[in-house]
């Protein structure tokens, strides 16, 4: 039989109302290779692993579910699904992601098959929120360096495909089972391509990432966003750290001060933003000189009069 190409991994839980087209996306891509799809289902209360299962009957030889009797979590999902890839390539897509071009893969991994010494190839995104609003992402340059990458991750989970070795050295390097304070899984594993390998991108949208209400990376609630936020901050200045001797330690630590006291000048008390202020200075204190805070709080104030008059 013809050896896999590319393993896609789609863990999911509770997309019933997703799951089929982000099936379908990979089904219809056009590929001189084969592929196969992994999906991680994670005991999920709605149809999900039904429609995965009619699937699976359809397509025997390349959809292959990975399950359990109990929930385990999107860290353990996540994980034991990439595991069980046979591929050369490991593509990501979250179960209520989808694919848009039909030859992604293909120029993907052609891409990769050109450059032996890229480990990693992405590709713009459309973010589609629950209103039916589009924006594409990245909005500026994308960027393929390790230094820019830890500014900013300008990958979305469902638009890389990566070698699966280094995929593998991910895991057994870093370990981020150990990191329970990491919130995410992609962009750690994103920065630690950039240190071992090139980064490649493709700068045209071929996949689709949701933008859910209930979600780690995008919540309503405001605290749980600045949570988020915090989170993928420590992991740029860890990498920073390990690998960069922590060049870029000032920029990272002003960028997480200022993007949660942003959050805060439109959410949540004035003690709240003062208290996080304090916080931030107490732990390094060049952020005193930290002109934006002030400008901030000065509208913080000003945001709650107008409220208050409102």
């Amino acid at each position: 039989m013809e050896e896999i190409m590319v393993s896609v991994i789609m863990t999911t839980y509770n997309h019933e109302r997703y799951i089929a087209q982000a099936i379908e996306s990979v089904l219809r891509q056009q590929t001189s290779f084969r592929i196969e799809i992994i999906i991680g289902e994670d005991c999920s209360t709605d149809r999900t692993l039904a429609i995965a299962q009619d699937y699976q009957a359809q397509y025997p030889e390349a959809i292959h579910i990975i399950r359990s009797e109990e929930n385990v979590g999107w860290r353990k999902n996540y994980r034991r699904t990439i595991a069980a890839a046979r591929g050369k390539y490991i593509a990501l897509l979250d179960g209520d992601d989808y694919f848009t071009h039909r030859k992604k893969l293909q120029m993907q991994v052609d891409l990769l098959e050109q450059h032996p010494d890229a480990g990693m190839c992405y590709t713009r995104s459309e973010r589609i929120d629950e209103g039916g609003t589009t924006t594409i992402y990245p909005e500026s340059e994308c960027y393929t360096s390790f230094g820019e990458m830890l500014r900013r991750n300008p990958a979305e989970n469902c638009t890389v495909v990566a070698r699966r070795k280094l995929v593998e050295r991910y895991y057994q390097t870093i370990r981020p089972e150990e990191h329970p304070e990491w919130l995410t899984d992609d962009l750690p594993m994103w920065l630690w391509f950039a240190t071992e390998a090139k980064v490649v991108a493709i700068d045209c949208p071929m996949a689709v990432h949701r933008v859910l209400r209930q979600s780690v990376s995008h919540n309503p609630d405001y605290r749980k966003k600045i949570e988020f936020v915090d989170s993928l901050y420590d992991i740029s200045l860890w990498y920073d750290e390990h690998y960069n001797e922590s060049r870029m330690r000032e920029e990272l630590l002003t960028s997480k001060h200022n993007t949660a006291l942003w959050v805060l000048s439109y959410n949540g008390s004035i003690k709240e933003y003062i208290t996080r202020w304090h916080r931030d200075i107490t732990s390094h204190k060049p952020l005193l000189r930290n002109i934006a805070s002030y400008g901030l709080f000065a509208k913080k104030i000003g945001w709650r009069m107008w409220q208050k008059r409102g």
